[in-house]
């Protein structure tokens, strides 16, 4: 019997490509497009691995991680995000999930994921360039702000031109 894959992610566009990526690996994969969705699934299909984001509308990959082992206690959970950090990396390996992955991420590398054990220590994480932060930051505001710019630069203390000026700036 093979390997079930679960991938669970809100960005509808990020999931269908991961899922495209591993199925042409010759695995079953489906997919969530939320922790709601992903119990249901689980109680379906008892998923032998699942891959989820961590930040999502609704269950979060943390409070998703040990609702899944509940239902499956020999699940496999790789946890994905765009924001990572060793405080919720510990959060996610305490709470059950094996390993714990910053987007953007090869596919390959994401399958082996599941054999790996995380050890979430700070040598884990390379240290991010200021720029890099800033981006992150910025992104998170922006996505907090529902994309609202002038909403985003009076919660990060700028002007709403300066922060059109950053966002023009970075992509490029």
């Amino acid at each position: 019997m093979s390997v079930r894959y679960l991938v669970v992610d809100d960005d509808d566009a990020f999931r269908d490509r991961l899922i495209r990526a591993i199925r042409s690996r010759g695995v079953e994969v489906h997919g969530a497009h939320d922790g709601e969705a992903a119990l249901a699934l689980m109680r379906m299909h008892a998923f032998e691995r699942v891959i989820t984001d961590l930040k999502m509308p609704g269950i979060s990959g943390v409070e998703l991680v040990p609702a899944l082992l509940a239902i499956n206690p020999a699940v496999r959970i790789v946890v994905l995000t765009g924001y990572g950090s060793i405080a919720t990396t510990v959060q996610c390996v305490r709470r059950g999930a094996v390993n714990y992955l910053t987007k953007p991420v090869e596919v390959d590398y994401l399958l082996a994921a599941f054999d790996a054990v995380a050890e979430p220590s700070e040598a884990h994480f390379a240290t991010p360039s200021l720029a890099s932060v800033e981006w992150n930051h910025i992104q998170r505001v922006l996505d907090e702000s529902e994309g609202n710019v002038s909403r985003a630069a009076r919660t990060l203390g700028l002007h709403r031109r300066s922060l059109q000026r950053k966002l023009q700036k970075i992509a490029r």
